[in-house]
């Protein structure tokens, strides 16, 4: 729904998936570009209590909220590095014990579908992983964050005409931004309020499931489980970062060339990484509102605004 409320031109600006932004410009040919990242990391693999490794997910059904997300692309490889074999198939459908059967549900759904186990687990963004370990019906698998070190979630997407034709506004756009996601870094417990039903009502949570997601990332508890198996990284839970590293984009399209998904894919086998860093993104603005809050350092970026990817699947 808000895919199409995009490319009907009903909103002019929308925060959508990373790999999905991907397959709106050249899946579906449409004008738009990204002009900054909005959260990092915030991601998990939520799996039943009795669970305890990847390989453990043989014979089960997973959810993923979306073909095109970093979710889907990082659970097969998971899975494929843990000998798994990857299949597509009704939810009910049964899977031999070296398969696991993908679906697609919304978020909201997954909970409820773990707690009564019609579902082995589910990859998606928090609070939905929060929600799970509160209700003690699922477990943290493995933190996104902690196979790929300060990965883009969702990104800002805006139609391309409104970048050429409206430069100021879309300068107000990331600039707002931009700021909101530096307020946030500072103030999570605050943010988690705001957000919950308790508070400002953005979301149907509570106040407990949006602090455990924006503050909890005790790296003893989670590397005993497993969870996190890279706490030399000092990364958290989720993160709020607003520069499109090229170097993530370039690799992104890379490994979604090998990732399952459905409908025609004959678009993503001709991408050139390179190429669509340069021509998905556009950082000028985002470097320009970097500047007004006071740089790179700000978010604790280097100053060149670049950097290598670091990936341990």
């Amino acid at each position: 729904m808000l895919v199409e409320a995009f490319l009907a031109r009903q909103v002019n600006v929308i925060h959508v998936l990373f790999p999905t932004s991907i397959w709106i410009r050249y899946g579906r040919n449409f004008p738009a570009k990204i002009v900054a990242w909005n959260h990092t990391n915030g991601s998990a693999l939520t799996v039943l209590p009795d669970i305890e490794n990847p390989r453990e997910l043989g014979g089960k059904t997973i959810a993923v909220p979306f073909w095109y997300s970093i979710h889907n692309l990082v659970l097969q490889q998971l899975l494929q590095r843990n000998g798994l074999k990857i299949v597509r198939k009704a939810k009910d459908a049964p899977s031999a014990p070296n398969e696991v059967n993908l679906v697609v549900l919304p978020p909201p759904d997954m909970v409820s579908a773990l707690a009564n186990k019609s579902i082995g687990g589910y990859i998606v963004a928090e609070p939905f992983n929060a929600a799970a370990e509160n209700l003690k019906t699922g477990r943290v698998l493995r933190f996104t964050g902690d196979v790929w070190k300060n990965h883009a979630c969702c990104v800002v997407f805006v139609h391309e005409e409104d970048i050429k034709q409206r430069k100021q506004w879309t300068q107000k756009v990331v600039n707002a931004l931009v700021k909101a996601q530096l307020w946030s870094r500072g103030n999570r417990s605050e943010v988690a309020r705001i957000l919950s039903k308790d508070g400002g009502k953005y979301t149907p949570h509570p106040l407990p499931v949006l602090q455990r997601a924006l503050t909890y990332y005790d790296r003893n508890f989670y590397k005993k489980d497993g969870a996190i198996q890279n706490p030399a990284w000092q990364v958290n839970r989720i993160d709020f970062q607003p520069y499109p590293f090229p170097s993530y984009t370039e690799e992104l399209v890379r490994l979604l060339k090998t990732t399952q998904v459905e409908g025609n894919t004959d678009f993503l086998q001709k991408l050139q990484p390179r190429q669509v860093a340069r021509d998905l993104v556009d950082d000028s603005f985002v470097r320009n509102a970097l500047q007004q809050v006071g740089g790179p350092k700000a978010f604790g970026l280097p100053n060149n605004l670049s950097r290598i990817e670091t990936i341990k699947f």
